[in-house]
């Protein structure tokens, strides 16, 4: 018979601990959130990347939801660069 495992997210199930899944769910939703920006702003990728600091293809990286690309360090520093505030707020798992 083979076992089942249940994952409270998917995040847990693609991470060997729960730091790495918080880490992991925290630059997607940041990643989300700068998409949100970019899309509302209708700019091309070249336009994105001049506004967030970075290079067209980083953008690339970000639309397509790389998550493995970016650390929170560069997602923060990419929506500073949008004028965004990353604020920060802890819940108990």
């Amino acid at each position: 018979m083979i076992e089942v495992q249940t994952f409270n997210t998917v995040w847990d199930a693609i991470s060997d601990t729960q730091e790495q899944a918080a880490n992991l769910q925290t630059r997607a939703e940041l990643m989300r959130q700068i998409t949100i920006i970019i899309q509302a702003k209708e700019w091309k990728q070249a336009d994105a990347a001049v506004h967030c600091g970075v290079t067209q293809p980083r953008i690339n990286d970000l639309l397509r939801g790389r998550v493995s690309r970016f650390s929170l360090d560069a997602l923060v520093n990419i929506a500073a660069a949008l004028g965004q505030r990353v604020h920060v707020e802890l819940k108990a798992a």
